[in-house]
């Protein structure tokens, strides 16, 4: 299976990788684009302020195909992850949450929290490195294996 991967010179705007992602993307009819902000910390305010403006051209160019924002975060977070979660939020409306490294000792507690005090859906966990590792959320499943072991 091949990936068509839209890319720019180190230190180009992201804004400018994602306007010509999501154009090469329509150009090529592909059906699903993932738009990768890796490394972004909610306690730096340039970072923040570059994925609003990511969202903005993303929601400006998408025509009408869906976009979703989806917030990762490690299982391993602990409380901080409220705050992280929070303040994403606020910045980019997130539609959901992945929560991975399920498959080590950390059980993603903390996924609890936020989904109480934010009530943002937990869509997809993580549960080793390979294709086939992301699953759907199962609230059932989850719980089980947060108690039960």
């Amino acid at each position: 299976m091949g990936v068509d991967i839209v890319k720019h010179e180190r230190g180009a705007d992201p804004a400018a990788v994602v306007y010509d992602a999501i154009h090469a993307a329509s150009a090529r009819r592909i059906d699903v684009l993932l738009i990768d902000t890796a490394g972004r910390l909610h306690t730096y305010v340039n970072l923040m302020e570059e994925l609003k403006k990511i969202k903005r051209i993303a929601e400006r160019e998408k025509g009408d195909a869906d976009l979703q924002t989806l917030l990762v975060i490690d299982a391993t977070t602990g409380q901080n992850g409220i705050a992280q979660a929070r303040l994403f939020d606020e910045a980019l409306d997130v539609d959901g949450i992945v929560l991975t490294k399920l498959d080590g000792t950390a059980k993603g507690g903390i996924i609890l929290a936020i989904h109480d005090e934010l009530a943002i859906p937990i869509r997809y966990v993580g549960v080793g490195e390979g294709m086939d590792d992301l699953k759907d959320f199962n609230a059932d499943e989850f719980i089980e294996a947060l108690i039960g072991s």
